[in-house]
């Protein structure tokens, strides 16, 4: 007995011994046109894979592989000149600086009492400049700061405007005092 028929009278036990009720696809009677179309069926999946799909398959892995091997040696290639201009580079480098360091050797005492004359005589200047700013600066400061007490007050009427109000300038004069004088005892 076959796997198959043990499975049709398993089927049928199962359903109260009928045997009119096996499981349609395990009836021995089937088998001969399910094995036919199983080979159809596998048959034209094989061709259908064989003739179209595996060939532009292996087309597609064998370009691509292709293509690898000439990245790859393109990178190699250009690695090589590359490790050629770095050993250029550090030569022409520790050419620079050996000649640099012999310059800088000749010309450091040079330079020193050259920039030792010219600090003295800069740093002169800008004393005498430093002071005339200092001076500058205080007035502007104070000139600033007499003003400041009309500009806000002028600001603070601005924005009580834009809110809606109206306040009268005397009234905006004291309020600025008040807070300058709040910053000043906090500050």
């Amino acid at each position: 007995m076959s796997l198959i028929s043990l499975f049709a009278e398993a089927a049928g036990e199962a359903h109260g011994g009928e045997a009119g009720s096996a499981f349609p696809p395990f009836e021995t009677w089937h088998f001969p046109s399910q094995l036919f179309w199983l080979a159809i069926t596998f048959g034209g999946l094989y061709a259908i894979l064989n003739w179209m799909i595996l060939p532009r398959v292996s087309a597609n892995l064998e370009r691509r592989s292709d293509t690898i091997a000439d990245d790859l040696d393109e990178a190699a290639r250009l690695n090589e000149q590359a490790e050629e201009a770095k050993q250029a580079l550090e030569l022409n480098l520790a050419q620079a600086r050996t000649k640099a360091r012999e310059t800088a050797a000749k010309t450091d005492a040079d330079i020193a009492e050259e920039i030792a004359a010219e600090t003295r005589k800069t740093d002169a200047q800008l004393d005498k400049k430093l002071e005339a700013a200092e001076t500058r600066i205080a007035d502007l400061r104070a000139d600033a700061l007499k003003n400041v007490e009309a500009v806000a007050a002028d600001a603070t009427q601005a924005i009580v405007a834009r809110l809606g109000k109206s306040v009268k300038p005397a009234e905006a004069k004291r309020a600025v005092a008040a807070v300058l004088q709040d910053k000043g005892a906090n500050g």
